[in-house]
């Protein structure tokens, strides 16, 4: 990651929507959880998958620090 990388690049866009989406899944796993009411098994599944939705926002805000650190963006 050597490159420099402005906002508009292919790749930023890229992780901004990997993160978008990953932050938006975790939000709609909070009704998901709400809806399995009483079926624990399938709560801990939402859980699981909201866990990792969380952890891929994450590592995406990570990478684009990176990539755009010389830019003074998105850190």
């Amino acid at each position: 990651m050597s490159e420099t990388h402005t906002p508009a690049d292919n790749i930023v866009y890229d992780l901004v929507s990997i993160q978008y989406h990953a932050l938006k899944g975790g939000q709609v796993c909070e009704k998901f959880a709400a809806d399995a009411e009483g079926h624990d098994d399938v709560r801990a599944f939402i859980e699981q998958v909201r866990q990792q939705d969380a952890e891929r926002a994450v590592r995406a805000h990570e990478l684009l620090g990176k990539l755009t650190a010389k830019h003074g963006a998105f850190t």
